[in-house]
């Protein structure tokens, strides 16, 4: 569903992805995830439209068939750290900002693949606030596209899946909010090909009120 008019959603918790929903990170991702794939000689073009979304150890597990598991998650644990260390060029997305001070009062939580100190050390550098409940990858044991994390996310607000309105960038992250029985808003380009249930190309003009009964009106476009 484009946006070719003002398209009104209600939900009662909002569960938020952050690289490419929040937060602009793909410089980095671009440098460290190329990196990696010169040194396995794989092609980086391929290797990119693998990557977004996912945790790095179950990327590598699709592009590395057959290598030990533990191999994967030591060789994520370096790309972590390395992209913990590199911020140049982590914005935030258009509207970010606004759009999360629209969220003070209502259940919301961050929902990433990345990890604590990866997480905090981009909301940092893109001057956006973290919010008070986030699942990372140290909450999870399956990756994106599985629906574990959005699920914790919403049990942890305590607000039903049905209730949740997903936002999301990559398709990872889309089916796993599809796969958790929860409405997903596509942001970016990644996400127009994946059929959201809506979508935008950034977050600039997304507006949420909050109505009776603590249900949040928002509004796209």
């Amino acid at each position: 569903m484009p946006m070719t008019a003002t398209t009104v959603l209600t939900a009662r918790a909002f569960l938020l992805d952050m690289d490419g929903t929040l937060v602009n990170s793909d410089a980095v991702v671009e440098r460290v995830w190329r990196r990696w794939a010169d040194r396995h000689g794989l092609d980086g073009d391929e290797v990119m439209k693998v990557v977004h979304g996912r945790q790095g150890y179950a990327s590598m597990a699709l592009l590395l068939p057959g290598r030990p598991m533990e191999q994967n998650r030591a060789d994520n644990a370096h790309l972590l750290a390395e992209e913990t260390a590199d911020t140049d060029g982590v914005v935030e997305v258009p509207g970010a900002s606004a759009f999360l001070a629209s969220l003070a009062g209502v259940p919301h939580a961050l929902v990433t693949s990345a990890n604590v100190a990866l997480s905090t050390a981009r909301m940092a550098a893109a001057g956006l606030p973290l919010p008070g409940v986030r699942v990372t990858a140290e909450s999870v044991g399956a990756s994106k596209p599985d629906p574990e994390g959005f699920l914790k996310g919403a049990a942890e607000l305590g607000v039903a899946a049905a209730d949740c309105l997903v936002f999301e960038d990559s398709g990872a992250g889309i089916s796993a909010g599809r796969s958790a029985g929860m409405r997903v808003v596509g942001v970016g380009p990644r996400a127009r090909a994946c059929r959201p249930d809506a979508w935008v190309s950034d977050l600039t003009g997304v507006r949420v009120d909050v109505g009776e009964g603590g249900v949040a009106r928002m509004s796209l476009g």
